[in-house]
């Protein structure tokens, strides 16, 4: 079993800083970075590029609302085409401090509202995807089950990573809770960990109502700005090695 661990960062803003993204370098595989919508600035994108440069750790674009204050997690509503070109905006500007640093974005994802929005949403999930398919086709879309993102990018042909967060809840169809709803965001880190082990051992998940659902997942996803997320991540990674597999970036899951 090889699969992907992976964890947002890149989220701090000027001389903020949002969780211990260089210690979480030294756990993950790839990481997603926040493109200075939601979170992020040129700095931080820079800083956070080059730490996982020198940990051969694959970086990808984390795109999101243009909502600092929110952090990306109100609703912004825009013409389709308008928040599209919003997504290429923030690949550019990783793509371009990636490139001067000697490296390459490998994968892409949407933050918070507007990956919320296009998961429920076909008409907007699919401006945005082909938006990602034109910027470079060679990315991966890290996409959670049973989305209208994972399927636009099923038609329109570009790769996608499936993508399970540990922290939080699935109902019964395999879409994740929203946080509004109590349950959706799992704080307790012996019950992140038996939902990890539970999909290790027999490739299934527990619903928010308790019901078991079969996944394929070829990523895991930690969230950076989580207290403990450090120690949460080495649990992980410990779980997945000692199971018999091993943790590689996502381009080496996805082929």
């Amino acid at each position: 079993m090889e699969i992907d661990l992976n964890a947002d960062l890149g989220e701090g803003f000027g001389p903020y800083r949002m969780g211990e993204d260089e210690a979480m370098l030294d756990v993950v595989s790839s990481a997603n970075v926040a493109c200075g919508f939601h979170a992020g600035d040129p700095v931080i994108m820079d800083r956070t590029v080059r730490l996982a440069l020198a940990r051969r750790i694959e970086v990808g674009a984390h795109v999101g609302f243009p909502d600092l204050l929110g952090f990306g997690r109100r609703q912004i509503q825009a013409d389709p085409l308008e928040l599209a070109n919003y997504v290429v905006y923030q690949m550019g500007a990783l793509a371009g401090i990636a490139k001067r640093a000697g490296y390459r974005v490998t994968h892409m994802s949407f933050h918070g509202a507007l990956g919320n929005m296009a998961a429920a949403s076909y008409e907007l999930a699919e401006p945005l995807v082909r938006a990602v398919s034109e910027f470079d086709r060679d990315l991966i879309i890290s996409v959670s089950t049973n989305t209208e993102i994972e399927r636009a990018a099923d038609r329109i042909g570009i790769r996608t990573a499936n993508t399970f967060l540990a922290d939080r809840a699935y109902d019964d169809q395999g879409v994740l809770v929203s946080r509004k709803l109590e349950g959706a965001v799992i704080k307790d880190r012996a019950a992140v960990m038996a939902r990890v082990q539970t999909l290790l051992e027999d490739g299934t998940i527990t619903t928010i109502t308790g019901n078991k659902l079969r996944m394929k997942v070829q990523s895991i996803l930690l969230h950076g700005d989580t207290p403990g997320a450090v120690e949460l991540a080495r649990a992980v990674r410990g779980s997945i090695e000692a199971a018999g597999g091993r943790v590689v970036p996502v381009s080496k899951v996805v082929r």
